[in-house]
């Protein structure tokens, strides 16, 4: 079957299988988004063994009525890289005008993760502290500029590479993970940080949250801390003592499907595209026709968003 009658068929298929509360998006832009490479390899934790579906779990797009939405979670075993897909119409929510089909989707794909780890896992307040450990990524420089935007009165960052470190504002405090990092996290956790939004876990992981709970054990009590699990692109395990959570205000929670319903990331993903036009959040992207999928999908580059318009 070439891709002309491949597609052809895709269609016949999504109007024969759309039910009620369903509606068929005429897709104009998906993201290549590290998730939808796990999805596919079945390395996620949310993949299943089916077999025969379309990659691609949000993107931009327009409804039977000419609305431009984002849209979350097609129905099996459609997907987002696609010239149409079928998603359920709750999972929808509209593209603010003045901000690009493209712009939409890389700034929600790589955004969303810090707006629901600080607005519905941290309860983030205005004027607390966060640490972002892995600031020079899409994700995590895109954390950055939304916890300045719910303002964040200090926001330290983390990262290995120091060219990238160096690029980030100037009112981040950077820290590169190096050989000097765990004096100078101790440090920074002596004047206390409130919340943690971690994209590493691994072995970064485990030298912040040692800085963090090193030395603690007041008898009135340590401060706070919440630390909120996003990535793990450093590695998927970490060793913790005992003594440090007994000891410390340590909360470990993590942030992504499961932890949160569909439902609030779809809300989550409605709220971060309506503060696109007065937050200004941007992120690096690179766009490419779909038809060159296959040319892109092994991009390792994490310092920027990759979205494919049918």
């Amino acid at each position: 079957m070439n891709l002309v009658h491949h597609q052809f068929w895709e269609i016949i298929q999504i109007h024969k299988q759309t039910g009620a509360g369903e509606m068929v998006i005429d897709v104009h832009a998906a993201p290549l988004s590290p998730i939808v490479k796990s999805i596919s390899a079945g390395k996620h934790y949310t993949s299943n063994s089916g077999t025969g579906f379309v990659p691609g779990i949000d993107g931009v797009g327009t409804d039977s009525n000419g609305r431009r939405v984002y849209f979350l979670f097609p129905k099996p075993p459609f997907g987002s890289m696609a010239k149409k897909t079928l998603v359920s119409s709750d999972s929808v929510v509209p593209v603010p005008d003045g901000v690009t089909d493209e712009n939409a989707a890389a700034v929600v794909t790589a955004g969303l993760s810090s707006w629901v780890a600080l607005t519905l896992r941290a309860n983030f307040q205005r004027g607390e502290t966060v640490l972002i450990n892995g600031g020079t990524g899409s994700a995590g420089a895109l954390a950055i500029q939304i916890a300045n935007y719910f303002g964040a009165s200090k926001i330290i960052t983390t990262g290995r590479d120091k060219a990238k470190l160096a690029q980030l504002p100037s009112y981040v405090e950077k820290i590169p993970l190096d050989d000097h990092a765990d004096e100078a996290l101790r440090y920074a956790f002596s004047k206390k940080i409130d919340v943690v939004l971690d994209y590493l876990w691994g072995e970064p992981a485990s030298r912040v949250i040692a800085a963090a709970t090193t030395g603690r054990g007041s008898a009135t009590g340590e401060p706070r801390l919440r630390y909120v699990q996003i990535g793990s692109i450093a590695g998927e395990m970490i060793s913790i003592s005992a003594s440090s959570l007994r000891s410390s205000g340590i909360e470990i929670l993590g942030s992504g499907i499961g932890s949160l319903s569909k439902k609030d990331l779809v809300e989550g993903a409605g709220q971060l595209l309506a503060a696109m036009p007065a937050g200004g959040f941007n992120t690096p992207v690179k766009i490419f026709p779909l038809s060159e999928v296959k040319k892109v999908w092994n991009d390792e580059s994490n310092n920027r968003r990759i979205v494919l318009c049918p």
